[in-house]
């Protein structure tokens, strides 16, 4: 199970009431990341938004997202396919359903993660956000973590690790240039 985020240096995600939205390029970058996935874990805070820009994307390529001001990136366009024909499972206690991709359902606990997990086949990607990735880590479900760094201080917003529940040690497997001065940074926990 592999989580790949976006974060300041400081630490803080994307989404935070600081203007995350705008130092963020694109969220499909991640996915490069992430080769040969099986599904898409993500939880309910991110899920409405991730569905309804994705699915508009999928169904009109060649129009602006909802959320956005210009055309999909072509690295975008193929994110959006990929995630179509990819199982996603959506934990969640309050939303009642998923509609997009067709295959997307909710999950009420963290169980059918933990059998996934179990079986044989490639990696399960988690989508985000910060409190679902925290949540996994503290289960013990979180097999590695990528970090997309940017140069940026934001000073406050929504911390990445906010409800670890204990101090833990991650063993640093790279640390590679990315494009406009970012980072990104891969552990396994």
């Amino acid at each position: 199970m592999i989580a790949a985020l976006q974060v300041s240096l400081d630490g803080y995600t994307q989404g935070s009431d600081r203007g995350g939205e705008e130092w963020v390029d694109s969220w499909a970058d991640a996915l490069g990341l992430v080769p040969d996935v099986d599904a898409f874990v993500q939880g309910a805070g991110m899920y409405p938004g991730y569905g309804e820009y994705w699915a508009a994307i999928h169904a009109a390529p060649d129009a602006v997202a909802p959320f956005s001001t210009r055309l999909p990136y072509a690295r975008e366009v193929a994110y959006a396919e990929a995630a179509e024909r990819t199982p996603h499972f959506v934990l969640s206690r309050s939303l009642e359903g998923v509609s997009w991709p067709p295959s997307a359902r909710v999950i009420r606990d963290l169980e059918p993660l933990r059998a996934l997990k179990e079986q044989p086949g490639k990696n399960i990607y988690v989508v985000g956000g910060p409190t679902l990735v925290t949540g996994l880590l503290n289960e013990g479900l979180l097999d590695e973590l990528k970090l997309i760094v940017h140069p940026l201080l934001l000073g406050g917003g929504r911390a990445l690790f906010a409800g670890v529940s204990q101090p833990r040690k991650l063993e640093l497997l790279t640390a590679l240039p990315g494009d406009a001065g970012r980072v990104i940074v891969t552990y396994r926990c």
